[in-house]
């Protein structure tokens, strides 16, 4: 009998993740040897499912795949069985007397139901790819006890099996709110991490309902197409974070979970009022589902794609585009830039102002339209102060956008 339905859906999403990871890094490396069969073996084909599998199919498929999943290392929980094998991959150029070490993949984990799926899947998986599996997790100190829980949260990933397995407290400042504080903190914590032990990734546990959630404050805010995206399922610097659930919704987690009996943590803060997200959680979609049925979240997260695939095409445009608008000079010029569509020449304009020095961050849509209005709305009007101290002006038929 195989893995229950939720077990093996969040095992195949993060099978598939693997895969891709591991084909990435077998292109990155020099070509085998001639006459080295083995090491020419180690690329793994890259699996890229156009849609997330049901979690009936993904028993099925984890059924009919060609390794035996009671070979992988023993754990904690019902998420492994078994006993230690010799991996299947071996980075290209292995002396038998010398072999690299294996690939690491690193998993950031809170406690939460989501990201709990996600350590022991990947503790499932990794051993059979020859990968290496480690976790860490982020001491907000945001809560009384929050050390001890990351400490806690520690144990458990060493029971899977995972290692390295690290606790690293930050300070959470103040500059864009508590939420966006509280990110930005997070996330420099997992670069230094993957930078020290050098790990090929960081599996990130978001699912398909906070996509839907990601999208819906997008689109409260006003923002672009590029907000409406939501979260990609690969980001990061040379594309660091991998998200396997985006596709899975947060109740197949907690399912699996539940039935490999792994300890959960239900963060306070999730459903706490004061917090946007979790208004938006507890009673902003709650509402929509009432007043439209059921399929709010997954509509939303099928929008999230389908304007990512757009942003990507406009800034792919716009980026041929910008050699064509410029002078000999490299300045702007406003007559080529009015004849482009908006959606291109506002990316141009966003470009310019980030190259020249404001923050990505704090440049907003209201920002970029009164440049906009330089080029499609001149009157004689003054410069246009960004943030980052940029200064944004139209002089003798040219946009010249720098440090004021």
């Amino acid at each position: 009998m195989g893995p229950h339905p939720a077990v093996a859906a969040i095992r195949l999403a993060v099978r598939r993740v693997l895969h891709d990871l591991l084909t990435e890094h077998s292109h990155s490396t020099d070509a085998p040897a001639p006459g080295n069969p083995r090491a020419a073996s180690c690329e793994t084909p890259p699996v890229t499912p156009p849609t997330a599998p049901s979690v009936t199919s993904a028993t099925t498929l984890l059924a009919t795949t060609a390794y035996d999943p009671t070979r992988a290392p023993a754990s904690h929980g019902a998420a492994t069985h078994g006993t230690a094998y010799e991996p299947s991959y071996e980075p290209p150029h292995a002396a038998p007397h010398e072999r690299p070490p294996s690939p690491l993949v690193l998993v950031a984990c809170s406690g939460g139901a989501d990201s709990m799926a996600l350590a022991s899947a990947l503790a499932f998986e990794a051993p059979k790819l020859g990968i290496r599996a480690g976790a860490v997790t982020v001491d907000h100190g945001l809560q009384a006890g929050s050390d001890l829980r990351a400490e806690e949260v520690v144990l458990r990933m060493r029971e899977l099996g995972l290692d390295p397995v690290e606790s690293i407290a930050v300070t959470v400042g103040r500059q864009g709110g508590p939420e966006a504080a509280a990110r930005d903190a997070r996330y420099a914590a997992l670069d230094d991490a993957a930078e020290r032990h050098g790990a090929l990734a960081v599996l990130l546990g978001h699912t398909r309902d906070d996509q839907a959630e990601t999208v819906l404050l997008g689109l409260a805010r006003g923002s672009g197409i590029r907000s409406l995206s939501g979260m990609a399922a690969v980001s990061g610097a040379g594309g660091r974070y991998r998200r396997p659930f985006l596709q899975l919704d947060r109740q197949t987690a907690r399912k699996a979970c539940m039935v490999q009996s792994l300890p959960v943590w239900d963060d306070p803060h999730n459903a706490d009022p004061a917090y946007t997200r979790s208004r938006l959680r507890q009673e902003g979609l709650p509402a929509l589902e009432k007043a439209l049925g059921k399929g709010v979240v997954e509509a939303l997260a099928r929008t999230a794609q389908l304007s990512r695939d757009d942003a990507d095409a406009l800034d792919a445009w716009a980026r041929q585009a910008e050699a064509a608008v410029r002078d000999s000079a490299g300045l702007l010029e406003c007559a080529k830039l009015y004849a482009l569509p908006p959606a291109v020449r506002r990316r141009i304009l966003r470009r310019a102002a980030i190259e020249a020095g404001a923050p990505a961050g704090a440049l907003f849509a209201r920002h970029i339209e009164e440049v906009d209005r330089l080029i499609t709305g001149w009157r004689g009007q003054g410069a246009i102060n960004l943030p980052g101290k940029v200064v944004a002006q139209r002089q003798g038929g040219r946009l010249v956008i720098r440090q004021g």
